[in-house]
């Protein structure tokens, strides 16, 4: 393999995709089961090599101690999650299923894999950002460019008919964020006009509301039960949860301590527990609508992305707020990758795409702290200062003079924040960076401080001292949740000896996780006769004929579909 190519990666927090732009369009790429999704779980298997996607993700319900997902969450915090006795940072765990999607690429492609577009929610910071590319720099790739999900979304639709003129609202609802963007497209110029979201509410949070629900119908709190019980009941809800999107209510029996317990959940009892949630997408929808400068009848298009806009209560929502039904053409689930590999062919260069044109804004507030007067020769500190307001069109830069309190000072401490708040304490902080001032009382200590943003959503500040013309250059590493350099260097080292599971061998080790998933999940006759299909396939697999192996995974695979139907967990 000597020829390279650029690919597109949705990085999500439940499932991850991979897609390439090709002469016909983006095409999303089959992992090793098949499937163009791949669960962003990962794993230690018996012989403790790792597993990655859907062999995980049904050890969540069987090796509870040895499994983890939605670590996207924890993406630029120094949270670790232990497998075993080994923790892990988010960083590094993502990185495990950026390996995997390189490595499905390279398969599919026949061509050496080293870069990659990776798609972010609009509404991640400056250190979530950073901590995207270290994940992609321990699985090998360098980011050729961050891009917003939201816009990504809207490329896959913008392309479908390039030449129109029309205002997109895009609502993106995935597993662990929610992004809303407003987007123009006009003579293959796809421009951002707002960003707005909410980087704590997701699909698994509705996931979390009903698991309580139907914890509090079995008469048991899922915080206190053993995690194993836990990732049932969780895994149980998630299931019913899919099925309210077609549904006015839906059934199940739950086994608890030996015996199957009927739980339900009706569509109108769902929105009830989730009404909290519904409530908190309202105000994103509404703040980029007003930076935008828009009311709702200039918006053209709704288009829904993320798994979670199937939910019925999400499509009301839209559809109450702007009297139409918002757009699905393409699958929720599969749009922002598509967008992702568009990105990828634009940085590529494509020929297919030599007429389009992508802008984007950044989602978010920028400035630092700052103190003012009280009082004579009274401060206070604490109040933000604006940069870079939101939705400002990047790449952007913007400077402003500042000096210290008092002529005495020696230093000033740049404090940097995002957010919308006056005060910083409500803010986000991202980075700091300290100048020291000329000593002598007399030198003039005014400072330039400058910030500029691209379009990956990387943000520098630069200080320059008036008088001596000294710079100094913010680097945000060494901040609460970033890794500074050396321990990149380090954990990369640990990471290399690390056995991965072979992407070959990753069919057998899914069917193995489904199978003791079924098993854990029935009772009686159901649950012996899988145990008998276990037991018969780890014997086929001592025998090495793959071509055996193979013939059996098929047949147990359409055994295992009709038992994962059943309404038992």
């Amino acid at each position: 393999m000597i020829d390279k190519a650029i690919i597109g990666i949705d990085l999500g927090t439940t499932n991850s995709l991979v897609a390439v732009f090709e002469a016909d369009g983006p095409k999303l790429i089959p992992n090793a089961l098949g499937s163009v999704m791949t669960p962003s779980a990962v794993g230690y298997a018996e012989d403790g090599t790792l597993l990655v996607g859907r062999a995980a993700r049904d050890r969540l319900l069987t090796h509870r101690d040895m499994t983890t997902a939605r670590f996207k969450r924890y993406m630029g915090t120094d949270h670790e999650v232990m497998l075993g006795k080994k923790a892990f940072r988010a960083e590094e765990l993502s990185s495990f299923v950026l390996r995997s999607l390189r490595a499905d690429a390279e398969a599919y492609l026949g061509k050496m894999v080293e870069e990659a577009v990776i798609s972010v929610p609009a509404y991640f910071n400056d250190i979530q950002r950073k901590a995207t590319v270290t994940a992609a720099e321990f699985a090998g790739l360098k980011v050729n460019r961050l891009v917003n999900e939201p816009t990504a979304a809207a490329l896959a639709y913008g392309l479908q008919d390039r030449e129109a003129e029309s205002t997109f609202l895009v609502v993106d609802l995935g597993g662990g964020t929610f992004d809303v963007s407003i987007l123009e497209m006009f003579s293959g110029v796809m421009e951002v006009r707002a960003s707005a979201g909410d980087a704590f509410l997701g699909g698994e949070d509705f996931t979390d509301a009903l698991a309580t629900e139907l914890g509090r119908q079995l008469g048991i709190q899922p915080k206190d039960v053993s995690k194993e019980e836990g990732a049932r009941l969780r895994g149980l809800a998630d299931k019913l949860k899919h099925q309210l999107s077609d549904r006015a209510e839906t059934t199940a029996d739950y086994i608890l301590k030996g015996e199957a317990r009927p739980v339900s959940i009706t569509r109108e009892k769902f929105d009830e527990i989730t009404a909290e949630l519904m409530k908190r997408m309202r105000l994103p929808i509404q703040r980029a609508i007003s930076d935008a400068g828009l009311r709702a009848d200039d918006l053209h298009r709704i288009i829904t992305v993320g798994g979670a806009t199937r939910m019925q209560s999400v499509r009301t929502l839209i559809t109450r707020l702007f009297k139409r039904f918002p757009e699905h053409s393409i699958d929720p689930d599969h749009v922002v990758a598509l967008g992702a590999a568009v990105q990828a062919g634009l940085a590529a260069r494509h020929a297919a795409l030599d007429d389009v044109v992508m802008t984007d804004v950044c989602p978010f507030t920028l400035g630092f702290e700052t103190s003012i007067p009280v009082g004579e020769d009274r401060w206070e500190a604490g109040h933000f200062s604006p940069m870079i307001e939101r939705n400002t069109v990047v790449p952007t830069s913007r400077s402003d003079v500042i000096g210290p309190v008092n002529a005495r000072q020696n230093e000033i401490r740049l404090n940097i924040y995002q957010g919308e708040s006056p005060f910083v304490k409500d803010n986000v902080r991202i980075g700091s960076l300290n100048v020291p001032l000329p000593s002598d009382p007399k030198t003039d200590k005014a400072v330039d401080v400058r910030y500029t943003y691209d379009t990956s959503g990387i943000l520098e500040v630069e200080a320059t001292i008036l008088a001596t013309k000294k710079l100094h250059r913010l680097v945000i590493e060494g901040n609460p949740g970033a890794m500074p350099r050396e321990e990149i260097e380090k954990r990369l080292k640990a990471l290399s000896s690390l056995k991965i599971h072979p992407r070959d061998e990753q069919e057998n080790a899914a069917i193995i996780a489904r199978l003791r998933a079924a098993y854990e999940n029935s009772l009686g006759e159901t649950r012996l006769y899988v145990g008998r299909i276990l037991a018969e396939f780890e014997s086929v697999m001592h025998s090495q004929d793959k071509r055996a192996i193979q013939e059996v995974r098929k047949q147990i695979d359409e055994i295992l579909i009709r038992i994962e139907g059943t309404d038992v967990f």
